[in-house]
């Protein structure tokens, strides 16, 4: 190799190597027409959105060909350039059209299509990196804008790589858009673009593709997340919302309360933010890095709500006791303004933000019902109405901060500290200071704190943090291991693979907050009826106010009295609260015991469900099969194994990994192959030594119009084995027979999941009939559909949904991708093993067993009866006390009492939610 005639991009001015694009630094380094390195140094987001030199983060698309990995510094100490002389000049950026192969240099790259010359410059931070090629005579030049965006979407219906690759054919043509990527593995696709229209047409683009796609929120689109206290219902976190939607530095705002979170994108100061939400009568603090739940702003907000219903109580006994003396008047009438003032300032004050931003919460309906009580002279009444709100504000604050504590104490599960080893020294540090390959020190005892894989030691950890399981599993060098698991016993040294923000357990509290903020969909149904209901009483309340006295029928205070007790029933907080307690309930508790539930509507579909399809393999088995019989019938065992042991090491499947397993047991070597090809259920096909062979099922070598199938293979069917048959396109050299176990805990489920009344259970395999059978009838379920390909299993669901079945998947969230697609509910298991089986499943159990499952199932049904029974008693209360106002049976703080009364009740019978075991 000939040293190169110009600078390396990846040398600096002294001749020095150096890396070609700077993580830390944030700069991006290029040549420009006379191979001159030009260095800009844009913005934290620049660097994320324009074309970088190198991709930070390996699973999102690049905007221009990446020239050197961000992880391969080490690489990088050398001189990087090794391009040969004949080639003029050489760019770390290439535009994605004119893609650029490597060599052995991390910023040269030699194809027979290189352009012959390439530059990537940039004048100033604020401007465009222009990426330029030239190539025989013709130009080229593509402008990627500083403020484009990397969008994700989720797609629906792919059934193969294939349907991703057609997609994103289909996107990449559509004007605007600088690069895709859809991963078929985890149903997502990621565009960047900066045309806001270019976003709202891929949709469209996709769907006529016949897929289903909606848009997601990745972390970078949350902005900034602000932990917020002091909220009773969802009316606050609207009165919030608004607010903050009425200052110009906010581009986006949502406040969730369910988990008390504020999630806001502003180009202000954080404690602008932090003095707007306390404008509105709430405290605000900024979450840490690792979302750890900080108590501090609910807990201030409880005290001093706290201490103002205890001095307001007494200022109201004082003032009653005097009015039996004969004191004057004026003195009980000062003690009642004081305790008014005292326990009423927060909720006068949250309704002036309220009104101001156009929004009718509780605030606004009490502080109305209290001053008008004041005007007419009702001054222990209005006192009451306060007091009563407040009191009834700090009981519900307190019971709603018990449903978000089970996410508090999955989070404080994983510790904050790690032991490093750093050289020969072993020093304790900050877990967000750890980084990928460090190595981490637990002493028995000790939680792991973060995700990696055991280098030295052995151990028993008790995963039921992440698994719900509390029977510890024995690990060993080269395990994985999680955060947030306990070290029983045995010292080990762990290798981190995930950051902090980035482990197992951080995903489960991310997606469960995300979970516990979408609104099912009788929540949504409630809010809409909720959003008519107040306005319309509020205009009955006016109308009583007014009418009744013009008409005669009674004094102006008489109806006035009549016209704000309505105001008090006007608030829909009871009705509000039904559902998403319930539900922030029912997904908390669900995973604190090994169950990610991604969302009411998910949960509410799991309790209506009424049958369950599930997968053999792997789901009903262990998907461990073994190799139980070998019956050769040209040559011998070892040329049978060795042409075997060759066509299935291309495979991943359960049962050709137990072939190549048994082969390696035997110490039969693979030979060389080559054309290799998976055929979708049916097996697989490589050319060896010229000649074709195959191994899979009859269905194959049926197609392949091999007639002559040995009467032997007939017994072994019957003998309900699963059999691999290995032969070429003229005839069949052997079988393999293996079989799976069943699970230890699946009959057991199977036996749960009837007694909480799922009666209809079918099993979905590829294997044959009396396969089929065989495990059907000891896993005790009573139908089955065997002999189906990928695409047949689709079918099946969907026949089961004709049937009129609710119906459940349930499978490994990765080969049954399809049938979780098309199933009402996809649940799948073994969530603690792989990051794609959260990500496509509706319900995932993170163990890779069915013990959850009834458990699941049995929450669920709970959670709907819950949610029935909190919205009946909400309506049930507004309906009685509106028969009762119009006798007079009804006083303003009675009003408040059954408004304040039922709101707190539901909130009670919703955490009965959590003693479901």
């Amino acid at each position: 190799m000939q040293e190169p005639k110009q600078k390396s991009c990846c040398q600096n001015s002294n001749n020095e190597p150096q890396s070609c694009c700077s993580n830390n630094e944030q700069t991006t380094v290029s040549l420009n027409s006379s191979a001159t390195a030009v260095v800009s140094a844009p913005s934290t987001t620049e660097v994320e959105e324009k074309a970088s030199c190198c991709s930070t983060e390996p699973d999102e698309p690049a905007p221009a060909a990446s020239c050197c990995s961000s992880q391969s510094a080490d690489k990088q100490a050398s001189d990087c350039s090794s391009t040969p002389a004949e080639i003029k000049e050489s760019s770390c950026c290439s535009s994605d059209s004119d893609e650029l192969e490597t060599v052995d240099s991390c910023c040269s790259f030699v194809t027979a299509k290189e352009p012959v010359g390439t530059s990537c410059y940039s004048s100033s931070a604020n401007e465009s990196c222009v990426i330029s090629t030239t190539n025989k005579g013709e130009s080229k030049t593509a402008v990627q804008s500083p403020s484009a965006n990397l969008v994700q979407y989720a797609v629906s219906g792919m059934d193969c790589g294939a349907c991703a690759k057609t997609i994103e054919k289909s996107v990449s043509k559509m004007q605007g858009v600088q690069s895709v990527k859809v991963q078929f593995g985890t149903g997502k696709m990621k565009v960047a673009t900066s045309d806001e229209d270019v976003l709202r047409e891929i949709p469209r683009t996709v769907s006529k593709l016949g897929y289903g796609v909606e848009q997601m929120h990745t972390r970078k689109d949350k902005g900034e997340i602000y932990l917020v206290g002091g909220m009773d219902c969802g009316t606050c976190a609207k009165t919030i919302e608004n607010h903050l939607r009425t200052i110009p530095e906010v581009e986006r705002v949502e406040v969730n309360f369910s988990t008390g979170k504020l999630s806001i994108a502003h180009t202000s100061d954080q404690d602008m933010i932090i003095r707007e939400v306390k404008k509105a009568g709430y405290t605000a603090a900024l979450a840490s890095k690792r979302n750890r739940l900080d108590a501090e702003p609910a807990k201030k907000s409880i005290d001093f709500g706290t201490l103002s219903v205890i001095f307001s109580s007494l200022l109201l006994a004082a003032g009653y006791g005097i009015s039996f003396l004969n004191a004057p008047s004026i003195i009980s009438i000062s003690l009642y303004a004081a305790g008014m003032l005292i326990s009423g300032y927060k909720p006068v004050k949250s309704a002036y933000y309220a009104v101001k931003s156009r929004s009718l919460d509780m605030n606004v309906l009490m502080s109305v019902a209290a001053i008008g009580a004041a005007i007419i002279g009702e001054w222990l009444e209005g006192a009451l109405v306060v007091w009563l709100f407040s009191l009834g504000a700090v009981l519900q604050t307190k019971s709603v901060n018990r449903t978000r504590n089970s996410i508090k104490e999955l989070m404080d599960l994983a510790p904050l500290e790690a032991w490093v080893k750093r050289g020969n020294e072993v020093i304790k540090v900050p877990v967000e200071d750890v980084t990928l390959a460090d190595i981490i020190v637990v002493r028995p005892g000790d939680r792991i704190p973060l995700d990696g894989e055991i280098v030295k030691g052995e151990s028993s950890i008790n995963q039921a943090s992440i698994t719900g399981e509390s029977i510890p599993v024995d690990k060993t060098v080269s395990d994985a291991v999680f955060a947030g698991t306990m070290n029983e016993h045995g010292t080990l040294e762990i290798q981190v693979t995930k950051l902090v923000e980035d482990t197992t357990i951080a995903k489960i509290i991310e997606m469960v907050e995300e979970a516990q903020g979408k609104q099912a969909p009788t929540q949504a149904f409630i809010d809409k009826f909720a959003g008519i209901y107040t306005p319309i009483v509020l205009v009955v309340a006016l109308f009583v106010m007014v009418a009744p006295p013009l008409l005669s029928f009674g004094t102006w205070g008489e109806w006035f009295y009549r016209g704000l007790e309505l105001l008090v029933i006007a608030c829909p907080c009871a009705l509000v609260i039904s559902t998403p307690v319930a539900i922030v309930s029912a997904i908390g508790n669900a995973a604190k015991n090994g169950v990610l539930i991604k969302g009411g509507t998910f949960l509410e579909k799991a309790g209506k469900i009424k049958a369950i399809a599930f997968d053999k393999t792997g789901t009903i088995t262990e998907g461990k099969p073994k190799v139980t019989d070998v019956e050769v019938f040209v040559g011998d065992k070892t040329s049978l194994l060795q042409i075997a042991k060759t066509l299935e090491g291309y495979s991943n499947h359960p049962i050709a990994k137990s072939i190549v397993n048994y082969a390696e047991e035997e110490q039969i070597s693979a030979l060389t192959g080559d054309n290799f090809l998976s055929i979708a259920g049916k097996g697989v096909r490589a050319t060896i030594d010229g000649i074709n062979y195959y191994a899979g099922n009859r269905k194959l070598f049926e197609e392949l119009n091999v007639t002559d199938i040995p009467g032997v293979i007939e017994q072994l069917h019957e003998q309900a084995k699963t059999i691999v048959i290995v032969g070429n396109e003229t005839e069949i050299v052997g079988v393999i027979c293996v079989e799976d176990t069943i699970r230890n805990t699946t009959v057991k489920a199977i036996d749960q999941l009837k007694a909480v009344g799922l009666k209809e259970m079918v099993m979905l395999t590829g294997d044959n009939e009396k396969t089929a059978a065989l495990i059907a009838e000891k896993s005790n379920i009573t139908r089955y559909f065997a002999n189906l390909l990928p695409e047949d299993k689709v079918t099946s669901i969907r026949q089961l949904q004709q049937g009129g079945h609710q119906t459940a998947m349930v499978g490994d969230g990765i080969n049954d991708a399809p049938a979780l697609a098309a199933a009402d509910l996809g649940i799948a298991m073994g969530g603690a093993g792989t990051d794609t089986a959260i990500e496509t499943a509706d319900v995932v159990l993170m163990a890779d067993n069915l013990k959850k499952l009834p458990f699941t199932m049995k929450l669920s049904k709970k959670a709907l009866n819950i949610i029935k029974q909190n919205i009946w008693f909400s309506i049930l209360i507004k309906v009685v006390a509106l028969v009762l106002i119009f006798p007079g049976w009804l006083t303003l703080w009675i009003a408040v009492l059954s408004d304040t009364g039922a709101a707190l009740l539901v909130i009670l019978n919703s955490l009965r939610l959590f003693r479901l075991k």
